[in-house]
């Protein structure tokens, strides 16, 4: 999954990058480095910050931006 699929499912839901970090409490920019980072890996991210945006994320849009991700938090 790409930034862009990932952008149009949260406009869907009437958000956006920004609208999604400030209510889960995280950086936007901070937001926008994690999915340009890891959106459409087939591995996991280290980080707890990396893992706990992408997890808020695929849970915002009801689809895993990374393969797995859901199953393993």
């Amino acid at each position: 999954m790409n930034k862009r699929y990932i952008q149009a499912r949260l406009i869907e839901r009437g958000s956006n990058f920004r609208r999604f970090a400030l209510e889960h409490g995280y950086h936007p920019r901070t937001v926008l480095q994690v999915v340009d980072r890891w959106a459409g890996r087939q591995d996991l991210p280290r980080g707890r910050l990396s893992f706990a945006i992408l997890r808020d994320l695929s849970e915002a849009i009801d689809q895993d931006v990374t393969p797995g991700l859901r199953d393993v938090a």
